[in-house]
């Protein structure tokens, strides 16, 4: 592949389309001067030619040097970018592995809730319609509202069960010390009776 082929660059096509130009003059000035009999004349103006595709070429590799340099450092500038970019990215990848892990020992954790015993799904929907077209999330609060609140139910009723059966205990206490203090009675009235039943003997 030919070197025009390769290069793309407008300007580095110039300094080769002037370096090729300048090769050919010297070729042509080295020809003129060892041919048989050349004039000072077209000597001078063909060295003149060469001079100014020298002078041409110098500029234009000068130039070439210059935007080398430039590309040289604003390729450098957009590595560092790219480097930047690429921690950038593997913080992005490592948080977001982190996150995942979050997210996966959370869905496996063994939530007490799970453990409560609700009614079926199917039956609360039955008895509560207006959860009928709730999400799994608000139904589960849902089911969960309607169990707290049975279990408010029932530990209110516990605590009625219990204070009426204190109140049952201090009745039924009460009553026993009726009949203990209703014996003792009875056995001072028993003891207060027996010289009135001797002497109903004695009668007798």
């Amino acid at each position: 592949m030919a070197v025009d082929d390769i290069v793309a660059d407008p300007a580095l096509k110039r300094a080769l389309e002037v370096s090729n130009r300048t090769r050919d003059q010297a070729i042509a000035l080295l020809d003129l001067v060892s041919s048989a009999s050349p004039t000072p004349i077209e000597i001078s103006k063909q060295q003149k030619l060469l001079i100014a595709y020298l002078a041409q070429l110098r500029g234009l590799h000068r130039d070439a040097h210059v935007g080398a340099r430039e590309t040289k450092a604003a390729t450098a500038e957009m590595r560092q970018e790219v480097d930047k970019l690429h921690l950038h990215l593997q913080n992005l990848y490592y948080e977001q592995r982190h996150l995942q892990g979050e997210i996966d020992a959370c869905e496996s954790y063994d939530h007490k809730y799970m453990q409560l015993p609700l009614i079926p799904v199917e039956q609360f929907k039955a008895e509560h319609p207006e959860h009928a077209d709730a999400d799994e999330d608000a139904l589960m609060i849902a089911r969960i509202d309607h169990e707290h609140a049975g279990r408010l139910a029932l530990e209110e009723e516990r605590q009625a069960l219990l204070k009426k059966r204190q109140g049952l205990i201090a009745e039924n206490k009460k009553r026993k010390d009726d009949l203990a203090n209703l014996d003792r009675d009875l056995e001072k009235f028993i003891d207060a009776a027996k010289p009135i039943q001797k002497l109903f003997e004695k009668v007798v």
